[in-house]
């Protein structure tokens, strides 16, 4: 029994996120928790001391997700078939790895029909800028969010699972969440978002490199591991670069260059050197790195979780 209350979880909430993605009709908690950020950001993102606020609210948000967690763990802990389904729901709408193939995929699919259309599906899933991109920014930004997520979305989260379980789980959700929302540093945010973005910078440098790690990995690559200590360094950020690298890599092109965010220019420094356009052979490519990467994380916490229970 404590076996299958190890891996069950786990295993059953993966398994409905590669059949079904985030489920679109259902109450998903990252909504609940942008709903949040949002409350208190519009309340407290103002006059002096932002900074402080912003962290009080950071901090505060996580704190809660993870004890509000904890907590109904604890209350459900005598009764270990619900403890097992309410986890299992947890982990599914933690991962978004179907989700991002997705739309992902659908970019590259409205791009081989317009240059319009590439600009409108794209703009699902960057936070760039999208209106004056040419197609192959299009595709690049896609592969890029591809990369940079598969830490984000998956392993980061099956990271955070390993060490703290569920509420751990959830609570990088959170993290990530507010980093997404107010971790910009632009006029508005860069003060209320500092210690957002921050602790996000610390809960990704792991699972970041790691990714990177399983990709090269995956792809029968292990000499690209330079590549990436060189490249990934170079990053705006200390953690998306090192993914992104791992893909430049193994697809032997250019990421980065300029960006607009929010109608200002963002100068990102070269990730590769070869630049080349991008077709769908590309990305097939890079959804079987991803997958195989997702299926090597699952498989190492699971051994993990046996090993631990």
């Amino acid at each position: 029994m404590d076996v299958i209350i190890a891996v069950f979880p786990l295993l059953a909430g993966w398994i409905l996120d590669r059949f079904f993605g985030d489920p679109e009709r259902l109450p998903h908690p990252i909504v609940w928790f942008g709903k949040s950020i949002h409350y208190f950001e519009h309340r407290f993102n103002r006059g002096s001391s932002r900074k402080a606020k912003g962290a009080l609210v950071a901090i505060g948000l996580i704190g809660a997700v993870y004890l509000l967690a904890w907590g109904v763990l604890r209350v459900l802990a005598g009764l270990p078939l619900v403890e097992m389904l309410v986890e299992t729901v947890a982990i599914f709408f933690c991962l978004a790895g179907t989700t991002l193939v997705r739309e992902v995929m659908a970019v590259f699919a409205e791009a081989d029909k317009s240059l319009e259309a590439g600009r409108k599906q794209v703009a699902r899933i960057v936070g760039r800028d999208t209106g004056s991109l040419t197609d192959r920014e299009v595709r690049t930004a896609a592969l890029e969010t591809l990369a940079e997520n598969l830490s984000d979305g998956v392993i980061a989260p099956l990271f955070w699972y390993m060490l703290l379980g569920v509420p751990g789980m959830l609570a990088y959700k959170m993290v990530n969440t507010l980093d997404s929302m107010v971790g910009y540093r632009n006029a508005r945010y860069r003060e209320f978002g500092c210690w957002a973005a921050h602790i996000d910078d610390v809960a990704n440098y792991i699972p970041a490199r790691l990714t990177a790690l399983l990709m090269v990995m995956v792809a029968g690559r292990p000499g690209l591991l330079g590549f990436v200590a060189r490249y990934g360094s170079k990053h705006a950020s200390p953690n998306s670069g090192y993914p992104e690298a791992a893909l430049a890599g193994v697809l032997d092109c250019r990421f980065g260059g300029p960006h607009d965010y929010f109608g200002e220019r963002v100068e990102k420094p070269y990730i590769g050197h070869t630049e080349r356009g991008f077709s769908s052979v590309d990305v097939v490519t890079s959804v079987k790195i991803n997958r195989r990467s997702e299926t090597v994380m699952v498989l190492l916490v699971l051994v993990v979780r046996i090993f631990v229970r």
